[in-house]
């Protein structure tokens, strides 16, 4: 009777839509179920602590979802100067990433795809709309239980929609549990400028709440420590909320915030510091030294200056096929590969002028792609398991991983990121001198601007020096003799080039390109959706301003005689910006598509 009972509720839960928005309702409702057990919408479920957990685990696995894990490779590190298509020259995924790179992107794209991260959103969302309640039922969950499960579901949850805005600018948002096909899945889009309030307003609130977990409340070989979202998590992507939509609104508050949640960080760290543990103690920035800083952050993981990574328990099937080898054999190589810029390595380091991404005293530069006769050489990092990363290791090992066991975490934030967000904010919180001032206002500025370079470089030089072999510390690491003259536009330049090299292949890069492009054009309308911009011009680029032209230098130079025809296609804001899903246009009439694509059928709209 149990086995029929237990069939029963199967083929009834089997026959709700559990989804969000129009996305689920072009899919079968199994397709993008979120439920652990398929009974969270029945009566049996959410009565226990135990209930709580597999939703709130549930929500930080549909993080790993291939499909969304694929989407972070391309989106952050595909679109920028990073990676290049490789060598498998036909199919479904090598035709959609040309299709990307051609500035030629379909609206079928597999890569414009929003789904996992809005079920992800959904996730989160019904355990902090059911959560609670269970504490009615079982008194060994508490309150601060219940809780430290809803600050982390509020944290996921910011950072999806985080990804959402910088990756199509306009979404739908809600804080709706969507559970069955009775609810209203019509909304539309919402600003961008909207969507940033509301994921501030809502991690303000969490790291004001005493059960916001602190990383040291695990030990420090606990992967919760790093694997949940803790207060170091929540400070770590509100410094990155602030930074965009500083850069993007020209916010001097905005940087100032940002400084100050990085600082916090960076304190906290500290204080978790395990002395002993071969960690470099320079400046108090615990950072493991270079020698060991692959094997401890990519090999071992979850090191200690790691601040959130993705829990991969066997396969990263989407890391695998991106940047390894995506036959099922394992004979066939990766989607993607490092662009030129990754080549080879020359000149002294930290040189403003040199055109290669590394110098030969670099670390990095033996652990971020494999050593190759051919111009695109294959990524390193986050592939091999092998400790790698000493100069004399001139030649890199090879990858070592059997296809199938690609058991690599993928990390959001770690420290040094998050060190280099702040010397970014505190760069453009420089001030101009006005030569025609008085003598005692120059002076003020002066000394105000000479207080944050020494804060700037105090971060950038400890981030470089860690990753100078040891022997050549005292002749290559960056000198304040030197740095302290340079302008805020140098300092700009340079800041972006070492977060390129310390955080390359790890999904920043075109985020990196796109802050720099809003910090240097005006006419923004971020309060507007561009369907809204578009309706309002006959030709929406008519009110869009221009991308900015060194940033699109920028982000073409790996794509060498491509590059021109990519830069005169992209002609405004709008092309910075994916798609959105046609599938999802085509029933939600609230819907309106980015005006820098065209859909290929009936129902497009006519703005």
């Amino acid at each position: 009777m149990q086995k029929l009972k237990n069939l029963l509720i199967m083929k009834r839960i089997g026959n709700i839509i559990i989804s969000l928005f129009c996305i689920v309702m072009l899919t079968s409702c199994l397709d993008t179920i979120i439920l652990p057990d398929d009974k969270t919408v029945d009566e049996d479920f959410w009565k226990t602590k135990e209930d709580v957990a597999k939703m709130v685990n549930a929500a930080y696995a549909g993080l790993l979802n291939e499909d969304l894990m694929k989407c972070l490779i391309v989106w952050g590190g595909y679109r920028s100067d990073e990676l290049v298509k490789g060598s498998v020259a036909t199919g479904a995924i090598p035709d959609a990433l040309e299709e990307m790179a051609a500035v030629n992107m379909q609206v079928t794209n597999t890569f414009a795809t929003w789904a996992p991260l809005y079920s992800v959103i959904n996730r989160c969302n019904i355990v902090l709309e059911r959560a609670q309640a269970v504490m009615q039922e079982d008194p060994n969950y508490t309150e601060s239980d219940y809780q430290s499960d809803r600050c982390q579901m509020l944290a996921v949850r910011s950072l999806c929609y985080f990804y959402l805005v910088r990756n199509f600018r306009d979404v739908p948002y809600s804080t709706e549990a969507f559970m069955n096909s009775s609810q209203n899945y019509q909304l539309a889009q919402s600003s961008p400028e909207y969507v940033l309030e509301q994921i501030i307003e809502t991690l303000e609130q969490v790291i004001a709440n005493p059960n916001c977990l602190r990383s040291n409340s695990y030990t420090t070989n606990e992967w919760r420590r790093v694997g949940w979202m803790t207060r170091d998590g929540v400070l770590s992507l509100l410094a990155d909320v602030y930074l965009w939509r500083a850069s993007v609104l020209h916010s001097q508050a905005d940087y100032q915030r940002c400084v100050q949640l990085c600082e916090e960080v960076i304190a906290s760290k500290r204080q978790q510091h395990v002395q002993g543990r071969n960690e470099l103690e320079v400046k108090a920035y615990p950072l493991e030294d270079g020698n060991r800083a692959y094997a401890s952050i990519f090999a071992s993981q979850n090191a200690e200056e790691s601040i959130f990574e993705l829990q991969v328990s066997k396969d990263n099937a989407a890391l695998c096929k991106y940047l390894y080898k995506f036959g099922a054999d394992g004979s066939s190589e990766g989607f993607l590969k490092a662009s030129p810029i990754f080549s080879s390595a020359a000149g002294a380091p930290n040189q403003i002028s040199n055109s290669n991404v590394f110098a030969t005293q670099d670390l990095r530069y033996y652990s971020a792609t494999f050593s190759s006769s051919e111009e695109l050489h294959d990524v390193c990092k986050m592939v091999s398991p092998n400790s790698i990363g000493t100069k004399t290791q001139q030649t890199r090992v090879s990858a070592g991983r059997t296809y199938g066991s690609f058991n690599q975490n993928y990390i959001i934030y770690r420290l040094s990121d998050v060190m280099l967000m702040e010397a970014e904010a505190l760069n453009q919180l420089l001030r101009d001198v006005d030569e025609s001032a008085g003598e005692s206002e120059k002076l003020e500025a002066n000394a105000y601007n000479d207080s944050l370079t020494q804060k700037m470089f105090n971060l950038v030089e400890a981030v470089n020096t860690r990753s100078l072999h040891q022997d050549d510390v005292n002749s290559y690491a960056m000198k304040w003799d030197t740095y302290k003259s340079y302008t805020k536009s140098t300092w700009e330049t340079y800041i972006m080039q070492e977060r390129l090299r310390e955080l390359c292949f790890e999904g920043k890069r075109w985020y990196d390109l796109l802050r720099y492009n809003y910090r240097h054009i005006d006419g923004v309308q971020y309060n507007r959706t561009l369907g809204e911009i578009a309706g309002d011009a006959d030709n929406a680029s008519v009110a869009l301003p221009a991308i900015y032209d060194d940033m699109l230098a920028l982000a073409t130079r790996g794509r060498h005689s491509e590059a021109q025809a990519i830069k005169a296609k992209m002609r405004n804001e709008a092309y910075l910006y994916l798609p959105i899903p046609d599938a999802d246009i085509n029933v939600c009439p609230l819907l309106r598509q980015n005006p820098a694509y065209k859909s290929g059928n009936a129902y497009e709209k006519n703005y």
